[in-house]
């Protein structure tokens, strides 16, 4: 049974809201207006609690520019403070737009880490290396072509173009960061729009490569991640992979989730369609 004891901090978890004023995807049983409706249950929930954050991973939008003055107001009613990832469809605006979409939502960057109580949090922008987010002629584009072509020839699930990787340099700044924290003595929780274990038809391009880093710190107590609307989880080496269900999913039930951070365990709270689980750590 868990100990009684007080966690060390709280923090909530969105994925996918995917909001824009369109009609119901009946195909996918997606419904992005209603997120609005949806969003403000998990806040008034949220505002409930005693949480240090709140962290929403990616697909804040379905796609339009305008969809952002409908959703970015429902955030404001939160009372803690919260963190942005971005997602695939948060890029299916106008192409004048693609640079800007960060400092919309008031990301401090595209990819970036903060510590609370112990604890790394890693902030990835795993669309860097895309079809959908480096503008037109970029050639990072090209690169992520490239990266598709050979995981197709490979037979890998994964190589569609609604996935993405992080460039060279984004990788070395998480190896760094990842060290960096094993120095200062703290666990580190990495974020990101895109799954990564267990292998899916969703996971980032360079799932392999980024499985293979952090395989090599056994300080990583965690991965999570949106973008596969179903949900997955997975362990490897005593990291979590904790792939969130999507908010935008069903007509009316929702989807988040609470985790609370001890020093020997995290415990996830699903609401709606998310999955409550108690992880043990390892070494803890």
């Amino acid at each position: 049974m868990p100990s009684p004891s007080a966690p060390l901090f709280r923090f909530g978890v969105v994925a996918d809201p995917q909001y824009a004023a369109l009609e119901p995807n009946l195909a996918l049983d997606r419904y992005p207006a209603n997120s609005l409706a949806k969003l403000a249950e998990a806040i008034a929930e949220f505002n409930r609690r005693d949480l240090a954050f709140v962290v929403t991973l990616g697909d804040i939008i379905d796609g339009g520019w305008e969809s952002f003055d409908a959703i970015l107001p429902v955030y404001e009613t939160l009372r803690h403070a919260r963190h942005f990832l971005l997602g695939n469809h948060d890029f299916a605006i106008a192409a004048q737009h693609l640079t800007e979409v960060a400092s919309r939502v008031g990301m401090p960057s595209a990819y970036y880490d903060f510590a609370h109580a112990g604890y790394r949090f890693i902030a990835l922008d795993g669309n860097e290396i895309s079809l959908f987010a480096p503008p037109e002629g970029d050639p990072r584009r090209a690169e992520a072509k490239v990266m598709m072509k050979a995981l197709h020839k490979a037979g890998a699930m994964n190589s569609h173009r609604w996935n993405a990787a992080i460039s060279d340099t984004q990788h070395a700044w998480l190896a760094a960061k990842l060290d960096e924290a094993k120095a200062a003595g703290e666990k580190v929780v990495v974020t990101n729009h895109y799954p990564i274990f267990p292998e899916n038809s969703h996971n980032a391009l360079d799932s392999d490569r980024m499985l293979a880093l952090l395989a090599e710190h056994d300080h990583v107590v965690a991965y999570l991640s949106g973008h596969n609307h179903d949900g997955n989880f997975g362990v490897v080496h005593g990291t979590y992979f904790i792939n969130f269900k999507g908010m935008v999913d069903t007509e009316d039930t929702n989807a988040y989730a609470i985790v609370s951070v001890y020093k020997d365990r995290l415990e996830i709270e699903g609401f709606g369609r998310e999955v409550s689980r108690v992880l043990a750590l390892q070494g803890a």
